[in-house]
């Protein structure tokens, strides 16, 4: 008999592109991939371990899948991912549910892994953290068949105080381009038009194996690739942002006018115990370069508080900076305290409430800054990567190349008869929080 298999996915994306090369793995195995849980035979959960939450949902996810061996048809459950990578042994040792451990750096062997669970034998294989898959590799997309990810590095060589992924994912470790745009060729074949570029420091890329920042190179290369409409960039580590990367954002048509820039904080003071580049002098000229070079740029960026020893004025120093430099879009985290940082070992740790009350004012700010940037765009013509239709509202729906896919707002587009995929021109009519709505122009 086939087994049927089911791919869970926690976490990041980059988290979706291992699973969707693990999918194309299993399915060139022979096996047969399902979407309903209760069909399955064999479920491979894709953890997520950065920070307690996404922990706890790994935990409560692999639970709930075990109890399908006593309620459905399910004889081996698989997980793989961050959490194995950083606690195989606790995993093995408290879970004995889980019949099978694959670590961030051997997916590639997924079938290995599931043939020996179902012959009864609990492999756990974890070694080295880093894998870089080649184009070659089989990769079974869950995206829409018009916008996909790609993995351009892998690992981390930053060492923020705050952050587990080097222990997770280990250190920075470049694809090569060729293998890049043999992909990004793959995908465009299959239909594909948007192309977001993904690692975990993606400016730093090239370094390691060209010796140079290559990130601008790149983006024009794989902008040449025939059947590519938008080039999509994330994960832009501030220290590493050249302006040799503005200008190609700046010329380059197919690269969208969208930065996603973590900045983590603003205070100097925190930043250096963040161990992060740069202080705040350097991120506002930074911000006043791009948005002198790229006038109509959405820029994104993500914000912890209640780092260990942030006081009340940084948080009022905080919230200052955010009304000051007005970003499109943003993200809050509340920190947490992660094994084996060094954050972990700092004193005066902020309690849980007062980071949550933080995070919140720090929304409440941003919500109103993202209504307002999102005003700036009444009447202008832009386009429109069209992904579904809303009959009961005769309304498609899209997104212009200042959204990420499931991140950022969408685009509501009435009186027309479109194509789900498809780039429509749209003048914008209506603002929203986080949406736009707008007619197409004939």
């Amino acid at each position: 008999m086939t087994e049927k298999v089911k791919v869970v996915t926690l976490g990041c994306e980059k988290n979706l592109v291992d699973s969707e090369i693990m999918s194309g793995l299993i399915h060139g195995r022979g096996f047969q991939l399902v979407d309903n849980k209760e069909d399955a035979t064999v479920i491979i959960v894709n953890t997520c371990g950065f920070i307690d939450a996404a922990k706890e949902e790994s935990v409560n996810t692999i639970l709930d899948m075990a109890e399908l061996k006593q309620t459905a048809n399910l004889k081996a459950l698989i997980v793989s991912g961050c959490l194995t990578q950083r606690y195989k042994k606790q995993l093995m040792e408290e879970m004995p549910e889980i019949d099978g451990i694959v670590g961030t750096g051997d997916f590639d062997k997924i079938n290995h892994i599931v043939d020996e669970a179902l012959r009864g034998k609990k492999p756990v294989l974890v070694g080295n953290p880093v894998f870089n898959y080649d184009a070659d590799l089989p990769r079974l997309m869950t995206t829409p068949r018009y916008t996909a990810y790609v993995k351009i590095a892998e690992g981390c060589d930053n060492a923020c105080t705050f952050c587990s992924i080097p222990i997770m994912r280990g250190a920075f470790k470049s694809r090569s381009m060729e293998s890049i745009v043999a992909e990004v060729a793959n995908l465009a074949a299959q239909g594909v038009k948007e192309i977001s570029l993904i690692a975990q420091d993606s400016t730093n890329y090239g370094t390691d194996i060209y010796d140079s920042f290559m990130l601008p190179t790149l983006l024009n290369k794989v902008s040449e690739v025939e059947g590519i409409e938008w080039v999509r960039l994330h994960y832009a580590y501030p220290g590493f942002f050249s302006d040799e990367l503005i200008e190609v954002m700046a010329t380059n048509p197919k690269v969208c006018k969208y930065i996603d820039m973590p900045l983590q904080h603003s205070e100097d003071s925190i930043l250096k115990r963040m161990r992060r580049p740069g202080r705040q002098k350097d991120t506002r000229e930074l911000v006043r370069k791009i948005r002198e070079s790229i006038p109509d740029v959405a820029l994104r960026t993500s914000l912890i508080v209640g780092f260990p020893g942030e006081t009340e004025q940084d948080f009022e120093n905080l919230k200052q900076f955010v009304r000051d430099v007005q970003f499109d879009r943003l993200g809050v985290f509340a920190y947490s305290m992660e094994d084996d940082t060094p954050a972990a070992r700092l004193p005066d740790q902020v309690p849980d409430d007062v980071k949550e009350y933080r995070a919140n004012a720090i929304m409440e700010i941003q919500r109103e800054i993202s209504n307002i940037r999102g005003g700036r765009r009444i009447g202008q013509e832009i386009d429109v990567l069209i992904e579904r239709y809303d009959g009961r509202s005769d309304v498609y729906i899209g997104r212009s190349q200042f959204d990420a896919p499931e991140i950022d707002g969408e685009v509501f587009v009435s009186n027309a008869k479109l194509n789900i995929g498809e780039l429509a021109k749209v003048r914008v009519t209506h603002s929203y929080e986080f949406d736009l709505s707008g007619e197409v122009i004939a």
